[in-house]
């Protein structure tokens, strides 16, 4: 399968959490997959997308709503994790995209949950860690975080922080300020 330098798939995942250790017999899970492509030639933000999963093996606690602002109703009214992987290889071709995230989080989290869900992975292997870009290019002695980085740029944070494709799009910009003009 040939790889595609078209668009970048930004990526940027939520996950059921606690304060502290997860209930017993409860794990971390996606709960929403935000996606933000990037046109590669026209050097902009075309796309974002907000999919909400269906937890199988945990549930929102209010730590998790407080943070990202869902609640267990409005996840239960997503798709399955396998149908969010099949809409990520299909839809956006995955597969055959690099993909980016803010950090190594999303990537891990993913691989993670395919290899416990049984559940294909939806990205080929090229992956992104803006994080550590921004603060290789930056000359930065360690890692900051998006709002950081964001603000560093002098760009604003759009949208509500920890929620996928508002986080998804604000990645995106401080991932376009750092690529290169054609």
């Amino acid at each position: 399968m040939a790889k595609r330098l078209d668009q970048i798939l930004v990526i940027d995942v939520e996950a059921t959490c606690w304060e502290g250790a997860p209930p017993a017999g409860q794990e971390n899970e996606i709960i929403e997959i935000g996606v933000c492509t990037i046109d590669v030639r026209r050097r902009r933000r075309e796309g974002r997308e907000s999919i909400l999963v269906r937890p199988q093996r945990s549930r929102v606690s209010p730590f998790c709503t407080q943070l990202t602002t869902l609640t267990q109703v409005e996840v239960e009214g997503g798709i399955s994790f396998e149908e969010a992987c099949r809409l990520l290889r299909g839809k956006y071709q995955g597969d055959q995209r690099t993909f980016a995230s803010y950090g190594d989080y999303d990537r891990n989290q993913f691989e993670r949950q395919c290899r416990s869900f049984g559940v294909k992975y939806p990205f080929g292997p090229t992956h992104l860690n803006v994080k550590n870009l921004f603060a290789l290019c930056r000359g930065l002695h360690h890692e900051v975080g998006m709002e950081a980085a964001l603000a560093m740029l002098g760009l604003p944070l759009e949208g509500t922080h920890h929620r996928g494709g508002d986080d998804a799009w604000n990645i995106a910009a401080v991932l376009l300020a750092l690529l290169p003009p054609l």
